[in-house]
């Protein structure tokens, strides 16, 4: 038996948790009814599954996709708003969705796929994947803040992991810092700045552990190699 939610991301419909919502919304039907509880467990070679009366099948290939996210996009796959969504700039006929997301003013790296298992472990807390950041932010910064960032700070109620700082150029009001973390709060790197008086003008992400941009430009997505999804995978 395997929970309906975990089934419908194995098969590539969606992310757990938008699974979860496709359940409660009442568009999953078991053997012809609806189902819209949480727990409920299915028996993947006894059970048929549907989605609006399209019934849903385990994939044996999946889609691994990278793309140079521009600012002024909503990391999503529909937006309630009409805004431009990251799926504008990918043209494919795959049913893909982000891994994790970027916030509309921030850009740099993001992947995608229709594997909901790997999805689910590369944004679990305990694998501890970093991901790195450039941000232009205002003023210097002192060594103090910098300390205070490594070792964690308190934003929305709870410390921060440890971060990994370094600065990469300083002006006379603004500075370039990189910043790399393996959590993915909300809008968490803007806060931990902000949290040590410094806003933030522009924020990159540059890698997703050792997955990077590549010299791609904003806009453009390149499918994954088999060596950047090995090591996902690992």
């Amino acid at each position: 038996m395997e929970r309906l939610h975990k089934y419908l991301a194995r098969c590539g419909i969606a992310s757990r948790r938008k699974a979860e919502e496709l359940i409660l919304q009442g568009q999953v039907k078991v053997n012809g009814i609806v189902v819209n509880e949480l727990g409920s467990k299915i028996d993947p070679e006894q059970d048929t599954v549907t989605i609006k009366g399209k019934k849903v099948n385990e994939k044996e290939k999946y889609t691994y996709i990278k793309l140079y996210k521009p600012e002024g996009y909503v990391t999503t796959v529909k937006d309630q708003f009409n805004r431009k969504t990251v799926m504008d700039l990918i043209n494919i006929k795959e049913r893909i969705f982000p891994i994790g997301r970027l916030d509309y003013n921030t850009s740099g790296l993001l992947l995608l796929t229709d594997d909901g298992n790997l999805a689910n472990k590369l944004m679990h807390p305990k694998y501890r994947i970093y991901k790195t950041y450039e941000a232009e932010i205002s003023g210097r910064v002192s060594k103090d803040s910098l300390d205070l960032l490594r070792s964690g700070v308190i934003i929305d109620g709870y410390k921060t992991a440890p971060a990994r700082v370094k600065i990469l150029k300083e002006f006379q009001n603004t500075s370039i810092v990189q910043i790399s973390i393996h959590e993915g709060k909300n809008r968490q790197v803007r806060k931990m700045f902000e949290t040590v008086g410094h806003k933030v003008i522009k924020l990159k992400r540059i890698s997703f552990g050792n997955i990077d941009l590549s010299n791609m430009k904003p806009g453009e997505w390149k499918y994954l190699t088999h060596h950047e999804i090995k090591y996902l995978k690992e």
